[in-house]
C-alpha cells in the first residue's frame, strides 16, 4: 500500500462537499434548466454518457489499488476472509432490505408515499447489495488495520461482486415488485466494474513491471487522489441538477432516507466486529473486515442505480444519500474501533 493511505481533506469533509452539490445542482436546475436539459439527451442505451464517463474516473483509480495476486493467499489465517464474506453478501443485503422496508413502508408510511416508498427501497437494496471497495484502504489505516490482509479482503471482495451482485440485486428487487431485466444488470456491471477494473489490473501491472513497486505506490497513485472525489462530486452536481424537482418536494425525505442507512451501516458494523471478536481475531484484522461490510461501493449503487432507472429517479436519490452519510458515519466507527482495541487479541496476523 501507498504511504498516503489515511484519509484526505477531500474525504475527511466529503459530506460537506456532497451538501454543496446538492444546493449547485438544484440551483442549475431551477435557473439554468437547459444544461440538464442538454446533458439529458447525452444518453446511449438509457445511460448517461457524460455520468458514465465520470463514473469511470471514479472508480478506475479505486481498481489500481487491488493487487489480486494477493488472492493466492485466502488459505492463510482464513477466519477474517469468512468474517467478510458472509457479512457481505449472506447478511448485508437482506438486513438493508428489511430495515429499508420498515422505515419506508411501516414507521414512515404518512411521511413517504407508497409510489416513492417503492423507489426508495430499491435505493436502499442497491447500497446493500455493493460492500466497499475503495475506501476501506482508508479505513483500515485509520484503524491500524493489517495492509496486506486488507487488500486480501478486497480483492476477494471484489471477485464476489462479479458473480454476486446482479442475482442478490435481481432477487431483493423482484421481491420489492421492482422487474428490471438481466441484461441491463450484467451491462451494468460490465460497464461500471469490469471494464475499470481490468482497465486498473493492467495499468497496475504495467506500471508494476516499468517503474517498480515504490514509484507505483508513492508516485503514480498519488496523481490520481483526487480524481475519485472530483469525479464523484461533479457527478452529484449533474445528478442533483435533474434531482431538484424532487428534493424541493420533499425536502424531508433527505433525513428520511438517512434513518435507515445509518442503521444499517451501525448494525452491519457490529455484527462483524464482535463475530471476529468471537472468533479472537486480532484487532488489525477485525477492524477493517467490519469496515468493508459497514461502509459501501456507493460508486457503483450510483452508476447501476442512473443505469436501470435514469439519473431523475428517486432510486438513484437514494445512492447519494448513502454518499452524504457515508464518512461521518465511518469516522463515527473508526473512532468506536479504535477504542476498543482491549477487546482483541495483540496478537497481529
Amino acid at each position: 500500500m501507498s504511504k498516503n493511505t489515511g484519509i484526505s481533506f477531500f474525504e475527511k469533509y466529503l459530506t460537506v462537499w456532497v451538501a454543496f452539490c446538492m444546493a449547485a445542482g438544484i440551483l442549475i436546475g431551477k435557473f439554468l434548466p437547459a444544461i440538464p436539459e442538454f446533458l439529458g439527451k447525452l444518453e446511449y442505451a438509457n445511460v448517461s454518457i457524460p455520468v458514465a464517463i465520470l463514473i469511470w474516473l471514479m472508480i478506475y483509480p479505486m481498481m489500481m489499488k487491488v493487487d489480486f495476486k494477493s488472492v493466492k493467499y485466502v488459505g492463510k489465517n482464513p477466519k477474517g476472509l469468512f468474517v467478510t464474506w458472509v457479512t457481505n453478501w449472506l447478511i448485508k443485503p437482506f438486513t438493508m432490505f428489511g430495515i429499508a422496508w420498515l422505515f419506508f413502508y411501516v414507521i414512515f408510511k404518512n411521511l413517504i408515499p407508497a409510489d416513492l416508498a417503492k423507489d426508495y427501497l430499491a435505493g436502499a437494496v442497491l447500497l446493500g447489495a455493493a460492500p466497499c471497495t475503495a475506501m476501506v484502504f482508508v479505513w483500515s489505516h485509520l484503524t491500524k488495520g493489517n495492509p496486506a490482509y486488507t487488500v486480501v479482503q478486497v480483492a476477494t471482495n471484489d471477485l464476489i461482486i462479479l458473480v454476486a451482485f446482479v442475482p442478490i440485486v435481481k432477487l431483493l428487487l423482484g421481491i420489492s415488485n421492482i422487474h428490471v431485466p438481466w441484461d441491463t444488470l450484467f451491462l451494468s456491471v460490465v460497464l461500471f466494474v469490469v471494464i475499470p477494473l481490468t482497465g486498473g489490473v493492467l495499468t497496475r501491472a504495467h506500471m508494476l513491471k516499468t517503474k517498480g513497486a515504490d514509484y507505483f505506490e508513492n508516485v503514480f497513485l498519488p496523481k490520481f487522489s483526487n480524481t475519485t472525489i472530483a469525479g464523484l462530486l461533479l457527478t452529484l452536481v449533474i445528478i442533483f441538477s435533474f434531482q431538484g424537482e424532487t428534493i424541493l418536494n420533499n425536502p424531508i425525505h433527505i433525513g428520511l432516507i438517512a434513518v435507515p442507512l445509518i442503521l444499517q451501516t451501525v448494525l452491519i458494523f457490529f455484527i462483524a466486529y464482535l463475530a471476529a471478536r468471537a472468533l479472537k481475531l486480532p484487532h488489525d484484522v477485525a477492524a477493517p473486515a467490519s469496515m468493508i461490510g459497514a461502509s459501501n461501493f456507493f460508486e457503483l449503487a450510483v452508476a447501476v442505480a442512473i443505469a436501470l432507472f435514469g439519473t431523475t429517479s428517486p432510486v438513484a436519490l437514494v445512492t447519494i444519500v448513502g454518499v452524504l452519510v457515508e464518512v461521518p458515519v465511518m469516522l463515527a466507527l473508526v473512532g468506536l474501533a479504535n477504542r476498543t482495541t482491549h477487546w482483541f487479541n495483540e496478537k497481529t496476523l
